[in-house]
C-alpha cells in the first residue's frame, strides 16, 4: 500500500537560500566514536573538530592539554572571545566536564556561509570524556534549551544561528557507518557522512520521507509503537517501548533499550540466530564475535524493525535494521585473518536511545519548524545480497499516542502535607538524638579519646 501523500511528499524548503553542495560529505568519525564537523573558532579562526549530537545542548569545546586531545581551543589568542563569569558542570552515566563559559564568533567552513556568536563551553577538566584517538575536540549539541547546563537559560548553537541568520529552522544527517563499506578489515573504520544545515538535499536519500513528530522540545523525543525481530512482534505494551523516553541521538553509538525491552529483544535475537551460539558475554556488549574476513554470516542474524508513530496519530511507519547495523566491527582487534564485532544493543535506565547505528541506514531530517523528524532510507545504506534497510508504511493503530510514557504528576499540595508529615517525624526522632549527643560530648571531654580512635568517624562520612 502506497503511503498517503502527506506523509511522503520530500520537503526541499530552503534550497534556494542555502547551498547544499558545500555540505556533503562534511562528517567524520571513527566507528563507534561519533561523528565530527569542522569549526572555525574565534578570531583569528581556530579550526577544531567538533562532535555532532543531537542527544544534548551545549556547545563545548577542550580548553586545555589533555593527553588525548592533539588541539585545543585557546581562548586567549581569540580577540572575539568574551567571558561570560559562569562556570558550568556536567556529569553524565560515565564521566563528566566542567568549564567556563563565554560567547565567540563561530563559522562552519563546509556549513552555511555565515558568522555568528554563541555561548561557548570552555572544557578545562573532564574525566572519561575525551576519546583516545577519535580526532574531535569538542561537542556542538543540537537538542533544545529545556536540557541545556547550566539551565534553560544558556541559548543553544542552533537557536543562536536562527535568530543571527536566515538559515531556516531544519538539519539533516546522513550517517554512513563503517558497515557501508565493502571491506570490513582493519582499514574501514574511518567512517562518513553529512550534516546538511538549513534544509533537506534529495541526493542524500531514496524513496519517500516519513515523519513522526516531536512529542517534546527538550531531547528529540519521539514515540515508538512496535518492535518487532525478524517480524515476530515483541508482543509487549508500547508504553515499555517509550519508558521513560525514546530519543534520537547522534551522540550514543547504540540501540538502548530499557531492560524489560532488552531482555526480550536479546531473547528474540538469539532465538532467531540460534544456528550459531554466542556466549552470554557477547549479548551484554562484554565479549566480541570473530569470523575469517569476509565470511560473516549476516544471514542468520534477524532484521529488528521499530514503528513509529506517524503525523497522522492513527497510523505508523517502520525502519528496518540490519544485522550490518546492529553488529558493530572493531578494528583495533581485528587481524587481516578475522572480521570482529560487538552487540550494539544495549540496556538503558534511561529509555529507548535510538543512536548511530540506527541513524547509519536512515537519512534523517530534524524539521524543527514543523516539529517532526524524519526518516528515509540513505543513499549510504547498508544492505546484502538478501536485505535492505527500509522505511515503510502506513500501518494503522489507534490512539497510537497513548504510548508515550508520561511521567506521573503529583498533587503539590499532596507534596506539602507529606513533606509537613515527614518534617515532624524527623523532629520527634531527633530530639532524642540531640540529647544522646549532648550527653556523649559532655562524658567526651571528661574522658578524651586516644589518637587510634578515630577511623570509625572516617569510615561513617563514606
Amino acid at each position: 500500500r502506497s503511503p498517503a501523500p502527506a506523509h511522503s511528499a520530500r520537503t526541499r524548503r530552503g534550497a534556494s537560500a542555502v547551498n547544499f553542495v558545500n555540505m556533503i560529505d562534511n562528517l567524520r568519525g571513527k566507528s563507534g566514536q561519533g561523528y565530527y564537523i569542522e569549526m572555525a573558532v574565534g578570531t583569528p579562526p581556530q579550526k577544531l573538530n567538533i562532535l555532532v549530537d543531537t542527544g544534548s545542548s551545549n556547545f563545548a569545546v577542550g580548553a586545555a592539554s589533555h593527553p588525548f586531545l592533539h588541539r585545543y581551543y585557546h581562548r586567549s589568542l581569540s580577540s572575539s572571545y568574551r567571558d561570560l563569569g559562569r562556570s558550568v558542570y556536567v556529569p553524565y552515566t560515565q564521566g563528566r566536564w566542567e568549564g567556563e563559559l563565554g560567547t565567540d564568533l563561530l563559522s562552519i567552513p563546509h556549513g552555511p556561509n555565515v558568522s555568528l556568536r554563541a555561548n561557548i563551553a570552555a572544557i578545562t577538566q573532564s574525566d572519561r570524556f575525551f576519546i583516545n584517538g577519535s580526532n574531535w575536540e569538542g561537542i556542538l549539541g543540537l537538542a533544545y534549551p529545556e536540557i541545556a547546563r547550566p539551565d534553560e537559560t544558556l541559548e543553544p548553537f542552533f537557536d543562536s544561528l536562527l535568530r543571527q541568520t536566515s538559515v531556516p529552522d531544519v538539519f539533516s544527517l546522513q550517517l554512513c557507518g563503517a558497515g557501508f563499506t565493502q571491506n570490513y578489515s582493519a582499514g574501514s573504520s574511518t567512517v562518513g557522512g553529512s550534516m546538511i544545515i538549513g534544509g533537506i538535499d534529495p541526493s542524500l536519500y531514496v524513496g519517500e520521507l516519513w515523519y513522526t513528530p516531536i512529542r517534546r522540545e527538550w531531547y528529540y523525543e519521539v514515540i515508538i509503537v512496535r518492535i518487532e525481530v525478524n517480524g515476530q512482534d515483541l508482543n509487549m505494551d508500547c508504553k515499555e517501548y517509550n519508558y521513560d523516553k525514546s530519543i534520537v541521538d547522534s551522540g550514543t553509538t547504540n540501540l538502548r533499550l530499557p531492560r524489560k525491552v532488552f531482555q526480550a529483544a536479546v531473547k528474540a535475537i538469539e532465538a532467531a540466530s540460534s544456528t550459531e551460539q554466542f556466549p552470554s558475554g557477547f549479548w551484554l556488549g562484554e565479549q566480541l564475535v570473530c569470523w575469517q574476513a569476509g565470511s560473516t554470516p549476516w544471514h542468520i542474524f534477524p532484521v529488528i524493525s521499530l514503528y513509529l508513530m506517524s503525523e497522522n496519530t492513527n497510523q505508523s511507519f517502520r525502519i528496518s535494521i540490519l544485522p550490518q547495523q546492529y553488529l558493530r566491527p572493531v578494528e583495533d582487534v581485528a587481524s587481516a585473518q578475522e572480521d570482529c564485532y560487538k552487540f550494539a544493543v544495549s540496556q538503558s535506565s534511561t529509555g529507548t536511545v535510538m543512536g548511530a547505528v540506527i541513524m547509519e541506514g536512515f537519512y534523517v531530517v530534524f524539521d524543527r519548524e514543523h516539529r517532526r523528524i524524519g526518516f528515509a532510507v540513505s543513499m549510504c545504506h547498508v544492505h546484502d545480497e538478501f536485505r535492505t534497510a527500509a522505511v515503510e508504511g502506513p500501518f494503522h493503530g489507534v490512539d497510537l499516542e497513548d504510548c508515550g510514557y508520561n511521567v506521573p504528576q503529583t498533587d503539590e499540595s499532596t507534596l506539602m502535607t507529606i513533606a509537613y508529615i515527614m518534617a515532624g517525624i524527623c523532629a520527634l526522632f531527633m530530639l532524642p538524638l540531640c540529647l544522646m549527643v549532648c550527653q556523649w560530648r559532655f562524658t567526651r571531654c571528661l574522658h578524651p579519646l586516644g589518637t587510634g580512635d578515630f577511623s570509625d568517624d572516617i569510615s561513617l562520612l563514606k
